[in-house]
């Protein structure tokens, strides 16, 4: 229940309020941007009411809005009235107050505060409204358990560190967009009610109320419209756009979501990436105040899995793979033949001076990689004397043994892991335990900020079956020399998709796109559409480009991981004002809901429910 009945609450009870329950007061300042130069100055506050300390007679109360806490004063003996009234605030009661600016003395500065050397003293107040009890204490909120946090989200949010993180989000947003607009990109909206498109995940689909039976799809992105502009000679376009995936939800993953889309005409690889640094560079220098060194590295795909094991890699963690496949090649290890016998890789990953690790720190390791899908996890110690300490040993050829010792630079006192498999899952296992001991033996370049372009991706891969499917989209565009490859040796083309990389996370994703219809075709009829289908499912977009395409190619920026970098938030959740739990519901509207029987008849829709479902 709040703290006192409505009958206290002073824009009811004052006669002279009318309509308006502020009265006279009309805030002049934020708390958190007093400053020195307006002591002296009567100013008016608006805010919330974080704690409220009686101190002998003189009560102090910190009062917080968005921009942080003031320290505002009720003294009985200047200000009887206004000391009456602050007697029953409460934490979260909403409050005006009017008053003189003043220092604190000396002895009362409060230096972990902005506005710690000042002080309120006021002279009118107003009870704007009470509160009830607050789910948990403000400023311990980190604390809490997240479900309860997203379940009372109006009082989560008004905590200073929730606001601080928006706040960087608003300013990333303007600074996007000045960038994209000094660049001569046009903002552009495109629809949200759309059709479904194979992009690698599950649409949402919405039922349409006047054609039952047929159904919209929310956007996983705005790309087929994107390049339907740049049909349509609009040349450079951005968007900030809201894009929904049915997936399963992870840390770094919502249901909906929220990219800086981008596209442009008449492009090359090195025009869109020069495009992607500038806009990088300026949000860095307007939220954070920081200039990048440019050019921003690049690192092509096979590189980044060779040396890192991820395509997605933190450079600052020194520790790097080498390959070994060619060394071994016929090795009487029964291990490493089996595995490239298979077509898969043997690689390894040096680790100087690992004397720290112990006897039992190893066998977790190969637990660990065993829990990550490695069948096992061979390792080489380096003796003093430059000879191995492993059981693999024996089965090597001193050859083999000196070829791995120089390759892999061991010298006294290092350690050697080894992985032989298929090489998706060496490259997974190694990149992981390569950030693992990175950050265990403090083997991290000391540098805040890791910002690089990946680039060269293949256009397409195999799946567990062998079954061809694309990496990314199926309408990024092969380099021109790989065209001939499309049919003859698909594995091999190279696609001009590149991802920009911070800190180890991919923070977004582009490519040039196909501007040539029979070039869309061919890559569709490898991923095992007939022309047929193909016309059927993207007669629109082939139509689009037989009207006159022009060579083009885009990116989109995914904001909330990049608002999650900037802020230096623990989860994407906390940079976003209404976020999904981790099981997709949010907490707050208690969404997803049911809908009533009316409602579905009107869709022309029946709900069949799992009988075992909770």
């Amino acid at each position: 229940m709040a703290h006192s009945p409505d009958s206290q609450l002073d824009a009811q009870t004052d006669p002279q309020s009318g309509l308006d329950p502020l009265g006279t007061l009309r805030r002049t300042h934020y708390c958190g941007r007093l400053k020195t130069a307006g002591v002296g100055q009567e100013v008016v506050l608006c805010g919330w009411v974080d704690t409220r300390r009686d101190l002998g007679g003189v009560i102090f109360v910190d009062l917080r809005d968005r921009t942080g806490l003031a320290q505002i004063v009720f003294k009985p003996d200047t200000a009887p009235e206004p000391h009456q009234k602050a007697q029953s605030l409460r934490s979260e009661w909403v409050v005006a107050v009017r008053g003189l600016l003043q220092r604190r003395t000396p002895e009362n500065v409060n230096p972990n505060l902005e506005t710690g050397a000042l002080e309120v003293f006021v002279t009118e107040v107003r009870v704007l409204n009470s509160a009830t009890t607050p789910p948990f204490p403000m400023d311990a909120a980190e604390t809490v358990d997240e479900s309860v946090r997203l379940r009372h989200r109006v009082h989560d949010l008004r905590r200073p560190p929730m606001q601080q993180r928006l706040e960087t989000r608003h300013r990333m947003n303007q600074a996007l967009r000045a960038s994209c607009t000094r660049q001569g990109l046009y903002e552009i909206e495109t629809p949200i009610l759309a059709r479904a498109t194979p992009e690698g995940a599950r649409d949402f689909l919405v039922p349409s109320r006047l054609q039952h039976g047929d159904f919209y799809a929310l956007p996983q992105s705005p790309q087929l419209m994107k390049q339907l502009l740049m049909m349509s000679g609009f040349d450079r376009y951005f968007q900030i756009a809201r894009c929904f995936r049915d997936e399963d939800q992870r840390a770094d993953r919502q249901l909906e979501f929220t990219q800086l889309d981008l596209e442009l005409s008449f492009v090359g690889v090195d025009d869109v990436i020069q495009v992607l640094e500038q806009i990088t560079w300026d949000v860095f220098h307007e939220v954070l105040g920081l200039d990048l060194p440019r050019p921003f590295p690049r690192l092509s795909y096979d590189d980044s899995m060779l040396r890192y094991g991820i395509d997605k890699p933190d450079t600052r963690n020194q520790l790097e793979i080498v390959d070994l496949s060619d060394l071994v090649q016929g090795s009487g290890f029964k291990v490493f033949a089996d595995a490239l016998n298979a077509g898969g890789i043997v690689r390894g990953l040096p680790v100087p001076q690992a004397g720290a690790l112990t006897r039992g720190d190893l066998d977790r390791l190969v637990e660990q990689a065993r829990a990550w899908g490695a069948k096992g996890l061979a390792h080489i110690r380096v003796n003093e004397d430059g000879s191995w300490q492993s059981p693999i040993a024996k089965f090597l050829s001193a050859d083999e043994i000196a070829a791995i010792t120089k390759r892999a630079k061991l010298a006294p006192g290092d350690l050697l892991l080894l992985g032989a498999d298929r090489a998706p899952v060496v490259c997974d296992v190694l990149g992981k335990l390569r950030d693992e001991l990175s950050r265990r033996l403090g083997r991290v370049t000391a540098r805040p900020w890791d910002v690089l372009f990946v680039v060269d991706f293949p256009l397409f891969e195999a799946d567990d079956k062998g079954k061809l499917t694309y990496m990314h989209m199926p309408f990024v565009a092969p380099h021109e020399e790989d065209l001939v490859l499309i049919r003859k040796d698909p594995l091999k083309v190279r696609a001009t998709h590149y991802d920009l990389v911070i800190n180890g996370a991919e923070i977004g994703s582009g490519s040039l796109r196909n501007h040539r219809a029979d070039v869309q075709l061919d890559i569709l009829s490898v991923l095992g559409y007939s022309e047929a289908d193909a016309r059927q499912r993207f007669g629109f977009l082939l139509e689009a480009l037989d009207s006159g395409a022009p060579p083009h190619g885009g990116f989109a920026f995914g904001l909330d991981r990049l608002a999650l970098k900037l802020s230096g938030a623990d989860s994407m959740r906390d940079v976003i004002a209404f976020p999904k739990s981790a099981r997709g519901r949010d907490e707050f509207l208690q969404a997803p809901s049911e809908v009533g029987t009316e409602q579905l008849e009107e869709l022309g829709l029946r709900v069949r429910r799992d009988p075992g479902a909770a």
